[in-house]
């Protein structure tokens, strides 16, 4: 199993530090809530960010492997800026419009001033604060970096 890990490192570190991350937020929801909740593997948003914990393994163990000066390091780094980016910034806003709306409409729907439909709640928890990036990130490079110098690959 060590063995394929170290093999296949540019798709194992990634997956691990996802999959790591997913473990983390049913702990994080079982710490803070007192409750368990396996959904919360399959969540996204959140803490930690497993978005940020993918591709930061992604560009660590780049990095590692064929130099920070590489071409493909400097792919993998703007991927990952951009995804970085846009779980920060574009999807957390769209969360936060989700948030509003599901106060919004109930109190509309109460009100009459639109005409009746079946409501469902949107959902809410679509971005990462910076907080979440950053633990995301630190899972991301500290998965990578365990693989890449833990497991002597040929």
């Amino acid at each position: 199993m060590v063995e394929i890990l170290g093999r296949y490192v540019y798709v194992s570190g990634p997956f691990l530090a996802w999959l790591f991350s997913q473990v983390l937020k049913v702990v994080f929801y079982l710490l803070s809530e007192k409750q368990l909740n396996i959904a919360k593997l399959f969540d996204v948003g959140g803490m930690p960010s497993s978005h940020s914990a993918l591709v930061v393994a992604l560009v660590t163990i780049i990095g590692f492997k064929q130099g920070t000066s590489s071409p493909l390091f400097a792919v993998a780094l703007f991927f990952a800026a951009v995804v970085i980016y846009d779980a920060t910034n574009l999807r957390r806003a769209a969360g936060e419009h989700a948030q509003t709306l599901n106060k919004v409409i109930p109190d509309l729907l109460r009100g009459k001033f639109i005409q009746p439909y079946d409501f469902k709640a949107l959902y809410e928890t679509l971005g990462h604060n910076p907080a979440e990036v950053l633990v995301g990130s630190m899972v991301g490079f500290g998965v990578a970096w365990i693989l890449v110098i833990g497991i002597p690959v040929g």
